[in-house]
């Protein structure tokens, strides 16, 4: 496996979190972007398009859902949305909710006819499931470090580094 596919694979993990703009053409979209909706626990990761833009041959549709310009394919969506008229964004977050279990979120659920996209995952889910199954697939990193260095904050929060309990106390603050 070439070194550009492994380096370009450390930020797979985090490709959905790009808001790309409108653009008619895998091409058009960014070279790179950063990627810091994480940063109060994770770094900012400079996000590599053009490479992965390569690594997909060009279909967009192996990261994404759809293409700008054109209906949604993904049979899920596609269930209620195939006569929507053409997409005029791929950006993950814009069907994928960032807190899935906020109220505001939840409400917006509850209140809808049918309860639509009830099996719609939120935004870290629709990552996990579409960066880390290429990423297994291709030999590519697939540990959370690898995309995501954690910040100090992150390591408190997780409990790490040096906020992780001294061997044989790991209960003592419980």
């Amino acid at each position: 496996m070439s070194k550009k596919i492994i380096t370009g694979g450390l930020a797979l993990l985090a490709l959905m979190l790009l808001t790309i703009q409108p653009a008619a053409h895998a091409m058009e979209g960014p070279e790179t972007a950063t990627l810091d909706t994480l940063t109060n626990l994770f770094e900012a990761v400079s996000f590599n398009h053009a490479m992965h833009v390569d690594v997909a041959a060009n279909d967009c549709s192996v990261c994404h859902h759809h293409t700008t310009g054109t209906k949604v394919t993904d049979e899920r969506c596609a269930r209620c949305h195939k006569n929507s008229g053409e997409t005029s964004s791929v950006a993950c977050r814009d069907c994928h909710p960032a807190d899935p279990f906020s109220a505001e979120h939840l409400q917006k659920i509850a209140d809808a006819p049918l309860l639509y996209h009830i099996d719609q995952p939120g935004l870290k889910g629709a990552y996990h499931r579409k960066c880390l199954g290429c990423h297994k697939e291709m030999g590519a990193p697939s540990e959370c470090e690898a995309c995501h260095k954690r910040t100090e904050k992150g390591d408190a929060f997780y409990r790490s580094g040096k906020f992780a309990p001294a061997a044989g106390n790991e209960h003592a603050s419980e």
